[in-house]
């Protein structure tokens, strides 16, 4: 059998490793917006990404090497660096910089548009979406701008701005992540763009002036550790698997569901008042998952 016959069904197939991070990138990064906002408690946005993930790529990348694994290619670093300039810079550096006047369920809505991001900038590679995966992206924007309908959710023009730039570098770096620049093989390669994206990330904080002074309460270290341990070393690379082994659209369904997750968690944990409009609204948003994978079942 060639690999172009292999190809196809390893991206259609939902193995175990394909449910499991599946979940890794629903449930935890769907906390991890409102984490970062009590991490921001004690830490500058930039800097606190940075750090989270020097610490998440050097643990991974020292990990490897004892296993054996060899060191990436200057090529690979290369790669490394432009996709994680562009992902973990541009994309979770945004993200933070937002949550300082952005509430975090504005934040996660405005992600939600990365499947049709993803759709349109496969385009010029040749990559055609389905029927179903069309009909499943705007079923779940539908209800994602019905979120932003809600009382609840405000926004300042420079979180905007931020939080826009910052879906559409994720987004740019995810396809070319696919589409020839790749990084080195597995873990490896992850570490790498962890690394890579922390120094874009430092770098735009010493331009910035922030201040480097880390925290004495306990609250944002503990916020700090569940990013690096689980919003970044599980969830990401959880992420990157999914980009190998699954379609565009399914990579990206986490942005159609963390927006639920973010409600839930900020009704429970943040004693936040939702409306029937945003639970309905929610309810939209999970039809969307129901369709895409109906579609791909089909």
């Amino acid at each position: 059998m060639n690999d172009a016959a292999v190809l196809p069904s390893r991206r259609n197939s939902l193995s175990p490793l394909v449910v499991f991070c599946l979940a890794s990138t629903w449930l935890v990064w769907g906390s991890t917006y409102l984490v970062i906002r009590f991490a921001l408690a004690g830490f500058a946005p930039y800097f606190m990404m940075a750090t989270r993930f020097f610490a998440a790529g050097g643990l991974l990348l020292a990990w490897q090497l004892a296993r054996g694994a060899r060191l990436p290619t200057l090529r690979q670093w290369g790669n490394a660096m432009l996709i994680g300039t562009l992902m973990l810079c541009g994309g979770m550096g945004g993200v933070a910089y937002a949550e300082q006047t952005i509430a975090s369920g504005l934040v996660v809505s405005f992600i939600a548009v990365m499947p049709l991001l993803l759709v349109i900038m496969n385009l010029p590679f040749g990559i055609y979406p389905r029927r179903t995966e069309l009909l499943a992206v705007g079923v779940g924007l539908s209800g994602v701008v019905m979120l932003t309908q809600g009382a609840g959710l405000h926004a300042s023009p420079a979180g905007l701005l931020a939080i826009s730039l910052g879906v559409s570098g994720w987004t740019l770096g995810s396809v070319l992540s696919q589409r020839g620049f790749a990084l080195a093989p597995g873990p490896t390669g992850f570490a790498t763009e962890m690394l890579c994206g922390g120094v874009s990330l430092l770098a735009v904080s010493a331009i910035r002036g922030e201040s480097w002074i880390l925290p004495t309460a306990a609250g944002p270290w503990v916020s700090w550790v569940y990013l690096v341990v689980f919003g970044s070393l599980v969830a990401f690379s959880a992420y990157m698997v999914l980009l190998e082994r699954t379609t565009p659209s399914l990579a990206a369904s986490y942005s159609l569901v963390n927006p639920i997750v973010a409600l839930l968690l900020g009704v429970t944990f943040g004693a936040e008042q939702v409306s029937r409009w945003e639970w309905f609204a929610a309810f939209v948003v999970m039809s969307g998952i129901g369709i895409l994978f109906i579609g791909r079942r089909r």
